[in-house]
């Protein structure tokens, strides 16, 4: 019947879903469905509505997969939704209503690819996590991010034995992150090098690329990476980085794996688009999920961590237990060159070579206010570290927290900026 869900097929559906809440046992859904079976009319969506409930009540308890591999439509797509991750086969595809009915009602034309296709929600909706070219890659990459969580909320993650010893000192990470603090690079090569065997589990990598969220493993334990990446839109955070970071961080918390957060973030990103999309809103949620979070929380600034973004980037006011800093980072409310004009228009203004006073000015705020050790002496940072003593640094930190309880004050539920 095209995968279509009736009322016995529902039913089916909740039991197991039931029993995995019962059991604390990860919930795995592998969907190819044409949705509601309109035969059986308000009785099919009733089923529906028993499954999305079941999604909601089991978030956060136990982890919930789902995987497309075919066509899914209408409430076939719903319950995806409202899982962890979402894995999707290419050739596969989702869609609330199809091409036939688009074109009906609007006249577009568009291809079932085009519209749900597994590139587009991995690139352009940001509703789908991961992307495989066939139903075995895809299956592996389940179980390899299944090897980073626990079974549920009331248990750990598991410890993995490694030959990587969490004291390598690496001196590379010394040259990794160039000189001009407006010279890009590829924050995976920082990641690469501080953890477990240098292998990084990437989620949404090809959407809101300028924010990079993860899974790895530090001296065996299994963390949660939050990262700016310096490559796309010079790391600064937008809507679509916020949403991801927010949503990655929230589910980390949920399952009692520590956050590790690379920082290098010039602010949020400016403009109309930004502004009339919600930026201010969407921001916030970072601010949300990292401050309600209470797993260890543990912040690396690489280089730059300039106003709000520097806050919602795990500073040590929204929580984090340990921070630490390279020697070459830059923390201020804004960029010195910025600050410099502002701070000092009018003694450049009134300069004999205003581009020279421009410069010095540029040079001494950056002394003054924008590096890591003005941070570190008011308490803000832990320590600024020797960038090729990361690893042992962060595994430490780790060890030292891997017995945090943290309490809040008891309510039914927060209010998150959605």
């Amino acid at each position: 019947m095209g995968g279509s869900l009736g009322e016995m097929h529902a039913k089916k559906i909740t039991h197991v879903m039931d029993l995995a809440l019962k059991t604390g046992a990860p919930l795995i859904g592998i969907n190819d469905s044409g949705g509601a079976r309109i035969q059986e009319g308000v009785d099919a969506l009733s089923g529906y509505g028993q499954i999305f409930y079941r999604n909601t009540i089991s978030s956060g308890v136990v982890p919930q997969i789902s995987i497309i591999t075919g066509p899914c439509a209408g409430g076939a797509v719903y319950s995806p939704a409202l899982t962890d991750f979402v894995f999707m086969v290419q050739g596969a595809n989702m869609f609330i209503t199809g091409p036939q009915v688009i074109k009906a009602v609007t006249g577009e034309e568009v291809s079932a690819e085009e519209l749900g296709g597994a590139a587009t929600h991995n690139r352009v909706s940001g509703v789908a996590h991961y992307m495989a070219t066939s139903e075995d890659e895809c299956f592996q990459q389940v179980r390899t991010l299944l090897s980073y969580l626990p079974n549920n909320n009331l248990e750990a993650p598991a410890r993995k034995e490694t030959e990587d010893p969490p004291t390598r000192v690496d001196l590379s990470l010394r040259e990794v992150v160039p000189l001009e603090s407006n010279k890009a690079y590829d924050m995976r090569d920082v990641i690469m090098r501080v953890v477990d065997d240098g292998l990084f589990f990437e989620a949404q990598e090809h959407y809101a690329t300028n924010i990079l969220t993860g899974f790895a493993r530090l001296n065996g334990y299994s963390i949660g990476i939050i990262a700016n990446q310096p490559r796309v839109l010079a790391g600064c955070l937008d809507i679509n980085a916020s949403d991801k970071a927010a949503r990655f961080i929230r589910f980390c918390d949920s399952f009692n794996i520590p956050i590790v957060t690379f920082v290098d973030v010039p602010g949020f990103l400016p403009g109309t688009n930004q502004e009339y999309g919600g930026i201010i809103r969407h921001g916030a949620k970072m601010l949300y999920a990292y401050s309600e979070a209470t797993v260890p929380k543990i912040t690396l600034i690489v280089r730059k961590a300039y106003g709000g973004a520097y806050l919602a980037m795990c500073s040590r006011d929204l929580g984090a237990d340990q921070v630490f800093a390279w020697p070459g980072a830059e923390i201020a409310v804004m960029g010195p060159e910025g600050a410099a004009n502002i701070i000092f228009r009018k003694e450049i203004a009134e300069a004999s070579d205003p581009e020279a006073m421009r410069q010095e000015k540029i040079a001494d705020y950056r002394e003054r206010f924008a590096n890591p050790y003005i941070a570190a002496a008011r308490g803000y940072l832990d320590d600024v570290i020797d960038p090729a003593e990361t690893r042992p640094r962060l595994a430490c930190a780790l060890e030292v927290l891997s017995s945090k309880r943290e309490s809040r004050p008891a309510k039914k539920h927060g209010n998150i900026p959605v």
